[in-house]
């Protein structure tokens, strides 16, 4: 495989998978994602081979207010829409 070249001003460090299948994330990645021991991390597909690693350390309570619903639906009409999606 050929080597990736490092786009302009952007940070690239590299890690060793151990025999163990573990790796140490470098310093310098650690505190660009703001993570610690024992923080969760999340590795997204964005393309084949090709993964995004994102900090999964927020507790949900901090998305609060986030989204707006729109209208609020009662749980007989959620059961209902869900009973017709289901019968179709």
């Amino acid at each position: 495989m050929g080597k990736a070249l490092k786009p302009k001003g952007q940070l690239m460090t590299t890690a060793t998978l151990t025999s163990k299948w573990q790796i140490t994330i470098p310093s310098a990645i650690r505190s660009e994602l703001h993570v610690g021991a024992g923080d969760r991390l999340e590795f997204i597909k964005i393309g084949e081979g090709r993964f995004e690693i994102i900090a999964a350390n927020k507790d949900v309570t901090s998305i609060k207010g986030i989204v707006k619903a729109q209208k609020t639906v009662s749980l007989e009409a959620m059961d209902a829409a869900i009973k017709r999606k289901v019968s179709k």
